[in-house]
């Protein structure tokens, strides 16, 4: 599964219409217009990034309103963080003993 989202994650456009939906869910229409790619292109880009669960769609009549789905990203994100050695389940509020002693 983290093939497909890879895959997903490595066109910019795929990239920028995760970074879209941060703000909120949005339509179809309105993130084509953040566009300059056709119906199509934009198409084959929302289809893979739902192959990949990065987001979901929900039809509202004529329209499609699509969402991100975060916990997959945190998932992918926890997973890239333990190939250089930090562990997910470390500890945020824990202080790094090296920055402490930069400090001093």
């Amino acid at each position: 599964m983290q093939n497909n989202i890879f895959k997903a994650l490595a066109h910019p456009d795929r990239r920028k219409v995760l970074s879209l939906l941060r703000s909120g869910p949005m339509l179809a229409g309105d993130l084509a217009a953040e566009f300059d790619s056709s119906w199509p292109t934009m198409s084959r880009h929302l289809s893979v990034l739902k192959d990949a669960d990065l987001i979901s769609a929900e039809r509202q009549g004529n329209q499609i309103l699509y969402r991100i789905n975060t916990s997959v990203l945190e998932d992918t994100a926890g997973a890239l963080l333990s190939f250089i050695g930090v562990n997910k389940s470390d500890n945020d509020n824990e202080t790094d003993p090296d920055i402490e002693e930069a400090a001093e």
